[in-house]
């Protein structure tokens, strides 16, 4: 009989402590909701900020004039023709390197190579890669790409070396997208005779390429902006003249627009600013594009 009082008593309290718990929790629940809600709005509203300064600046100097030129001593004349033609030619080669080895590499380490240290150990490495500077990339294209292949400086040497820096995000990215394939695809896919390779084809690239392809637009958005690797290998800062192949000098729009703001007139700030719009509507539209080719696929499988 006491215990069962206890029991009752301790049943008892408890049920007088839950209202306070319960409102304890409510107000947890608004703070924390009070503080994400405020890192979002910060974060939106440095971006408009940034946005407008840009558009206030540079929208003045923003004419055909400035595609269709070649950059010249004079503000008013400065065009970012060759660097325009040279991101494109840059993003033209580095996509289907990066995909093919990063999609590549996945493949292997999820379907195809032992679950052992070696493997661990690659894994490891590729995560850590993701992190490490992008001018220690551009040290290695100098030495591997430049010098000891002797490709000069030019668009492969320059493709080769963003392909590596973009890796390790495809890498990781076409992994996780690999691995959410449910196992019940692959398992039937095996009832049915299907090979290891006829399963990977058909089954299990169809049904993560939105993953992998979400993963390829960030590691291109990132590499469309690098400056730092290129100017490690040697893209030229001033050039008049367009890429004609591969093994054509070149340079690009983030390295035009970096040699105008180190510029002492405040005009090539001014056509800095409308560079930096070009390269986000150039921006844009890869995205775009990549985006609509993605949710194609998702719609598909």
């Amino acid at each position: 009989m006491k215990a069962a009082r206890q029991e009752t008593t301790i049943t008892t309290e408890e049920r007088l402590q839950e209202p306070a718990n319960l409102s304890v929790r409510e107000w947890k629940n608004k703070i924390f909701k009070g503080i994400f809600t405020a890192a979002a709005g910060f974060s939106l509203l440095m971006l408009i900020v940034l946005i407008l300064r840009i558009f206030t600046q540079g929208i003045g100097y923003l004419d055909w004039n400035l595609i269709t030129s070649f950059a010249s001593r004079n503000p008013s004349d400065a065009g970012i023709l060759a660097a325009f033609v040279g991101t494109i030619w840059l993003m033209a080669v580095t996509a289907p390197i990066s995909f093919i080895l990063g999609v590549g590499t996945a493949i292997y380490l999820e379907e195809y190579a032992n679950k052992n240290r070696f493997t661990s150990l690659i894994q490891t490495n590729i995560s850590n890669l993701a992190g490490v500077p992008s001018v220690v990339f551009g040290l290695l294209g100098l030495t591997l790409f430049v010098r000891e292949l002797a490709m000069g400086r030019s668009i492969i040497a320059g493709a080769l070396t963003m392909s590596l820096l973009i890796l390790p995000i495809i890498v990781v990215a076409s992994q996780e997208a690999i691995r959410s394939v449910p196992t019940n695809l692959k398992e039937a896919s095996y009832a049915m005779g299907a090979t290891n390779w006829q399963t990977i084809y058909r089954v299990v690239l169809p049904a993560a390429l939105p993953g992998i392809l979400t993963g390829n637009i960030l590691a291109l958005s990132r590499a469309i902006g690098e400056t730092a690797p290129l100017i490690m290998i040697g893209a030229l800062t001033y050039i008049a003249f367009l890429p004609e192949n591969l093994l054509s000098q070149f340079t690009v729009m983030p390295i035009q627009i970096f040699n105008w703001t180190s510029r002492p007139q405040e005009e090539f700030h001014l056509v800095a600013a409308a560079g930096i719009i070009v390269l986000l509507a150039m921006l844009l539209l890869m995205n775009s594009i990549a985006v609509w080719i993605r949710n194609k696929f998702q719609r598909r499988f």
